[in-house]
């Protein structure tokens, strides 16, 4: 139906006749001669209409935004002094020859080049959203991310797979999707959180190397940058080592960036310990962009007396430390008090601060309520590891490790900022050596910090249930700008050895059997050593495209409660559905509800 698209017409066009179908962006009426803006997805035209062709002038009268038009006629220069620089088709209008409208457009709900249109409104009106120039370059982006990771994971010897989107349901990892089975009642699918298993089975058929572009599913609750269902780039290796796979994903983002946004990445990137990530900053995903660190205090704290400190000090699981912050003694009270609220959502129960007004003064120099309660010797030694200097303000953490990384470590985001401390550009570092094990408090068990299939480092298996505490994975994660973009490890290819996992655990040899048996089967007959890891497609495009969530860079997102406002989706089904599946739902399930 057409013969080009708005942005080819350009200078070599100029004496041709072209054919546009496109959208009506905008119409304008100059004393008798029509100008219409149209708009496809690659770009804008002007076209412009003379009443000396009367049915096309009538058919541009008629025209209103967002209609959808078939426009016929000759390209020609635009006047002098009429160019639009910022087009590629700036310097030509089109003087049409024909108008057919192909579809009419009710009033917009709202305007596509205002900015600050309610979320819920624009997925709801999902289709009318992606108009938008903002919208269409975040997916076009999308598929050059795609294009690029085909192409490089191609070149690299990998063969796409395809893996079920129907399995079993696992007692690990977050909340499963379950889909009801009518031929055999009462029992479920599970939608995949992941296709780890089945991409292991692959390296145990030979594959050697596997990739896929997968839709995965958890049921859990959402933040910015999560979704009920996301997209992996996944990745399965045979014969490596947690140097091969590196080595395979580290070039494959860097040239991504370079293509993509010409940007240059590290060559190489940094690597980190877990341990050395959570004293430093708090966090296993540093933003290194941000200057500010940890200072340890914990061992110095044993010889006090003040309570708050040396109480955490002695705990088993205790840490106290502190977080310089360069030039903060500016902070006013409010400021500050803030932060208390701020750091109190991540359990801590209050914010010690010490604000350096003068160092050659000692003790006289330091304003805070609990000077009086530190020695001199202490206050000296925490200002010679701090590196504190005058007009700088540290604030103190002092609880269970896990309280106090967690709030200085988002403490210290916030802060960064806050005062504009963080800086531009790109800073990814591998974070290595996780522990294998974290003891979950609400089940009161040892749970896998990535999943219970990635191999120890230790080859001393009795040691996975006697000291699970210090049992460190052959694990490993890829930060960019304190975003965990992609995360990995080198798998467990011994029976024995995962069935040790498992009991570590607290899966019996009977549940490993009923859950498990066909990967456990399937290590008894050869299987390789392998590995690999999974990128975050949906995060990984949110950071390139500068967004703020990932919903701005999927089609169509569900929102923060995992409802589709375009389609009404979750919703209710007929009774008959329910009968055929063997379901039926307790009274007052659903009533009275509405899609979120």
């Amino acid at each position: 139906m057409r013969s080009h698209y708005c942005h080819q017409v350009t200078e070599q066009q100029i004496g041709e006749s072209v054919t546009l179908c496109a959208w009506v962006q905008r119409r304008r009426d100059h004393g008798g001669v029509i100008f219409l803006d149209l708009r496809d997805r690659e770009g804008l035209v002007q076209v412009v209409v003379d009443p000396d062709r009367p049915a096309a002038f009538a058919s541009a009268e008629d025209c209103r935004s967002e209609f959808v038009v078939r426009v016929v006629g000759k390209v020609r220069a635009r006047p002098a002094g009429t160019e639009n620089p910022q087009l590629p088709s700036g310097k030509v209008e089109i003087l049409a020859e024909e108008i057919e409208i192909l579809s009419r457009a009710d009033a917009l709900p709202f305007p596509l080049d205002e900015e600050g249109i309610g979320e819920n409104l624009r997925l709801q009106y999902r289709y009318l959203d992606l108009r938008r120039p903002q919208m269409l370059h975040n997916l076009r982006l999308r598929h050059q991310i795609t294009r690029h990771v085909r192409n490089y994971l191609d070149a690299a010897g990998c063969i796409d797979v395809e893996t079920p989107v129907l399995t079993r349901s696992t007692p690990e990892g977050a909340r499963d999707y379950l889909v009801p089975s009518r031929t055999y009642p009462g029992e479920f699918f599970a939608l995949p959180q992941s296709p780890q298993l089945f991409k292991q089975l692959l390296m145990v058929a030979g594959f050697d190397r596997y990739y896929q572009i997968t839709k995965c599913f958890r049921d859990e609750d959402l933040r910015a940058d999560r979704q009920p269902e996301f997209t992996q780039i996944d990745i399965e290796l045979s014969f490596v080592e947690e140097k091969d796979v590196m080595a395979l994903a580290e070039p494959m983002i860097r040239g991504l960036f370079r293509d993509v946004l010409q940007t240059e990445l590290p060559d190489p990137f940094p690597h980190m310990t877990y341990g050395e990530a959570m004293q430093r900053f708090g966090v296993d995903r540093p933003d290194l962009r941000n200057p500010l660190e940890l200072t340890e205090l914990t061992d110095l704290m044993r010889s006090v007396e003040f309570k708050v400190f040396r109480a955490a000090a002695d705990a088993p699981h205790g840490r106290v430390a502190c977080l310089r912050v360069p030039g903060g003694a500016s902070l006013s009270r409010a400021q500050i008090d803030g932060y208390t609220e701020f750091v109190a959502i991540y359990g801590a129960k209050g914010l010690a601060w010490i604000k350096v007004n003068d160092l050659a003064s000692g003790a006289s120099g330091l304003q805070s309520p609990i000077v009086k309660f530190l020695p001199e010797p202490v206050l000296q030694e925490i200002l010679q590891r701090s590196g504190a200097e005058d007009g700088d303000i540290l604030f103190f953490g002092a609880d269970r490790a896990k309280i106090v990384n967690e709030a200085l470590g988002n403490l210290r985001n916030r802060v960064g900022t806050d005062l504009g401390l963080v800086q531009a550009g790109w800073k990814p570092v591998w974070i290595t050596d996780f522990p294998m094990f974290e003891f979950d408090e609400k089940e009161e068990r040892w749970s896998s910090t990535h999943h219970p299939f990635t191999a120890p480092q230790s080859t001393d298996l009795a040691t996975l249930r006697t000291d699970p505490e210090h049992a460190l994975a052959r694990a490993y994660d890829l930060v960019l700008n304190g975003n965990e973009i992609g995360g990995g490890s080198i798998r467990i290819h011994r029976e024995e050895v995962q069935k040790e996992v498992f009991a570590a655990l607290g899966i019996g040899p009977e549940e490993a059997q009923d859950k498990f048996a066909f990967l456990l089967d399937a290590l008894r007959f050869g299987a390789p050593p392998h590995g690999g890891m999974a990128f975050g497609l949906d995060r990984l495009v949110m950071l390139m495209s500068g967004s703020d969530t990932i919903r701005d860079v999927i089609a169509f997102p569900k929102t923060q409660k995992a409802g589709c406002l375009l389609t009404a989706a979750p919703s209710p089904v007929a009774d008959r559905q329910l009968q055929e599946l063997g379901i039926r739902l307790r009274p007052g399930v659903g009533d009275g509800l509405q899609n979120p």
